[in-house]
């Protein structure tokens, strides 16, 4: 599998193109849907899914129109649910994550070592949780979750630069 990432609108969300053979996911597209596009029609893909990461503005507004562009679902709380999970050619397991927001969910690559965490981890930070559907104890909860999960795991956060669980529970006080 391969990861493109696109770093859309005035807020710099991450909006990661995932692609295996000629198939490929949009996870979190945030803005800048034409050069979304272009991207996927440069390197020839099928989109088969979206994958939201939360509800925030900043992570879907060019969900709907890539949905109806592409005939495709998107998921995210609301109909896709804890657990293994298969999309195609995609393994991966999603993962309930509250705390930035009640409907952050995580989704894992275990085969590539490769968890996209939206808002909820950042390079030796978290999320925000004092917006709508932000809740500090449901933030601790999420946090002893991840750090179950392997250390060489790189987190692929919705703003800024990717890290591991393994750095994040060195430099992160909220994982120590």
């Amino acid at each position: 599998m391969k990861m493109l990432n696109l770093v859309v609108g005035p807020m710099e969300t991450n909006c990661y193109i995932l692609y295996e053979d000629s198939k490929c996911l949009i996870i979190d597209p945030g803005d800048e849907e034409n050069s979304i596009i272009k991207k996927i029609d440069k390197l020839k893909l099928t989109p088969v899914a979206i994958l939201l990461t939360h509800n925030h503005f900043d992570h879907t507004m060019c969900a709907n129109n890539l949905s109806s562009l592409y005939k495709i679902p998107i998921y995210d709380h609301k109909n896709l649910f804890e657990g293994l999970k298969k999309i195609e050619p995609f393994r991966l397991e999603v993962i309930y994550t509250p705390g930035h927001s009640n409907t952050c969910l995580t989704y894992y690559f275990k085969d590539y070592d490769m968890m996209f965490v939206g808002d909820f981890i950042f390079k030796e930070s978290i999320g925000r949780v004092d917006l709508p559907g932000g809740n500090y104890r449901d933030m601790i909860a999420s946090l002893n979750k991840i750090k179950t999960y392997d250390d060489n795991i790189i987190l692929y956060p919705g703003h800024g630069d990717s890290t591991t669980i393994g750095y994040e529970k060195k430099y992160n006080n909220y994982l120590k």
